[in-house]
């Protein structure tokens, strides 16, 4: 080799690797020949759902958190993958030897987007907010320890005191889900009881303001929301570029599924809002091998379908269907249900089969077996035949004892695949049994609707959840919670397993020994394992498409997986 080629072949290599270290120092992956986050321009995502409050504090579903993500900011975040804490609001922050009393110094010379300082009083004001009875915020049960509200105070503009009244296991990570609002902005609907409506989804975009990345321009019901750099944003990368890199993202609302994908595509979205399905992975992967996208593995899901009945006391519409309520008839449709079938068919491979909520991606949480009930159709028959329902009259569905059949309609999310495919595969199963299911596809805010008036027999649906950590989804875990599926908001509880999950969570909670937390919350799993009020039949791999345009991509198995990251995605490319 001449010298001369010997010194091309080292210049070469070391800007390779110069480049590489620029991107680890940024800590964002970078598209294949791409030298360095490319400023401006604008990303088009999609999302499923339209909104109807963009105040999180408010509003639980998944749209108030993405608009959230894209518009807030929080004290402190929780790297979805290492579990690690970011600095966001507050810069640092220095805990007494118990864990209980934390002080929080505040990032200096933050505004707000419409250029109001950010003070400690917007903090103070955030947590009068949550929890204040008349905003009946979803988030505040999960802002307690041991059911009582943490205590804040302010040193100063820029240092805030955060009390624990009891010690919790969770501690900090709480802080991660709590956007902080603009106390200028909103105090005078607090004051006037009028909080929830402040924000709602017909909001003038300029009666609002935020610390996120980007503001909200516009909203067009049925089209797109559109999201504009925020001028004030306060972080900046590690070369000291003001972030965001994107001057705008566009989340259009495309409702169903397949459209979807087509819009992927054809080039006129950068990514989706969740993952991709099994069957579209072939495809998908032909357009990766072309350079037209690329496909993250965000590992396994946390967020599993759930399958529950209406276990509500005196629920109108499960009269005279008993049979609903009896734990052997939930344990029968288990049995009955085939999840490898679930796993091969609906997710083509491409999923776990659970009997439970804790997937694989949960961590130490999961814990292998548990609740497991093989696919057994012989066993289902028995446990059936054990509460009086058999085919009285040879038509191949089972009546009860006062000859009614076993018949139940199921409600599901119309446009979710995974959701439609799965209730048709336990609807022809459950028919091996006897049991005759009905299948109604409604879309999500029908389906929701249905769901908070307790319109409904079965449902076939979820939540996304912002944590592996169970302790910060005590919404789901309490008889109490808003989202205590088969009866939500429990003013007492209805059954002594639920009182006594209940007594065990606050207990796992409060202790900061870890292994006692895993100890503890191995016996809330059993417990709903043996009592079976709601089903569980897959968890699905994670894969995320993105428009091979898109870099700063770090995907994470939480929603949304790629723009839960939104100030470091930038575009190498202007869209055709």
């Amino acid at each position: 080799m001449t010298r001369s080629r010997l010194i091309r072949l080292v210049l070469a290599v070391a800007l390779a690797v110069v480049a590489i270290l620029v991107s680890r120092r940024v800590g964002t992956p970078q598209p294949d020949g791409e030298a360095g986050p490319r400023r401006g321009g604008r990303l088009v995502a999609s999302f499923r759902t339209e909104p109807t409050n963009f105040n999180r504090l408010v509003e639980a579903q998944p749209v108030a958190r993405l608009a959230a993500l894209l518009t807030q900011a929080t004290l402190l975040r929780v790297d979805p993958n290492s579990g690690a804490f970011e600095p966001r609001l507050a810069t640092a922050w220095t805990g007494t030897p118990d864990g209980l009393t934390w002080t929080f110094t505040l990032r200096p010379n933050v505004r707000f987007s419409d250029g109001t300082a950010f003070t400690a009083a917007d903090v103070l004001f955030t947590f009068q907010a949550l929890y204040d009875e008349r905003v009946g915020s979803p988030l505040a049960s999960e802002m307690r320890a041991n059911g009582q509200p943490l205590q804040v105070r302010a040193l100063d503009d820029h240092h805030v005191v955060l009390t624990f009244p009891v010690p919790f296991g969770p501690g900090l990570t709480i802080l991660d889900s709590l956007p902080i609002l603009p106390r200028h902005k909103l105090q005078a609907a607090l004051d006037a009881g009028t909080f929830r409506a402040a924000w709602s989804a017909g909001v003038n975009p300029a009666d609002m303001a935020g610390l996120g990345p980007f503001m909200l321009q516009e909203y067009v019901p049925a089209q797109h929301m559109r999201f504009v750099r925020n001028p004030n944003f306060w972080l900046t990368d590690a070369e000291g570029q003001a972030l965001p890199y994107l001057d705008e993202i566009e989340v259009a609302i495309v409702p169903e599924q397949n459209a979807e994908l087509l819009r992927l595509q054809a080039g006129e979205s950068d990514l989706t809002t969740g993952g991709t399905r099994a069957e579209d992975l072939a495809m998908l992967r032909d357009a990766e091998a072309a350079g037209r996208i690329r496909l993250m593995n965000a590992g396994t899901a946390i967020d599993v379908s759930t399958f529950w009945f209406n276990l509500t006391p005196g629920a109108k519409a499960v009269a005279g269907k008993p049979w609903l309520t009896d734990e052997s008839f939930r344990r029968a449709v288990s049995h009955a249900v085939n999840r490898q079938a679930i796993v091969d068919t609906v997710h083509l491979g491409a999923a776990t089969p659970v009997y439970g909520p804790i997937t694989p991606g949960h961590g130490q949480w999961f814990v292998p077996g548990m609740g497991e009930t093989p696919f057994d159709l012989g066993r289902a028959r028995t446990l059936l035949t054990s509460i009086g329902l058999e085919d009285r009259d040879g038509d191949g569905v089972l009546e009860d004892k006062a000859n009614r059949p076993v018949r139940f309609s199921l409600l599901t999310q119309r446009g979710n695949t995974e959701r439609e495919r799965t209730s048709a595969v336990v609807q022809e199963q459950l028919r091996q049994v006897g049991i005759a299911v009905d299948v109604v596809a409604l879309d999500g805010g029908g389906l929701v609707g249905r769901f908070t008036s307790g319109d409904y027999e079965a449902i076939y649906f979820g939540a996304q959840s912002n944590s592996a950590d169970p302790a910060n989804n005590l919404g789901f875990w309490l008889s109490n919670g808003g989202f205590h599926y088969w009866n939500p908001g429990q003013v007492t509880p209805a059954t002594e397993w639920e009182a006594r999950i209940d007594t065990l969570m606050q207990q796992q909670a409060a202790t900061m020994d870890r292994a006692e937390r895993i100890r503890l919350f191995t016996e809330v799993q059993q417990l709903v394992a043996d009592h079976v009020p709601a089903l569980w039949f897959a968890a699905a791999n994670i894969t995320v498409p993105v428009n091979a345009r898109v870099g700063g991509v770090t995907a994470a198995a939480i929603q949304p997986p790629v723009l839960w990251n939104a100030e470091r995605l930038y575009v190498t490319s202007e869209r055709r």
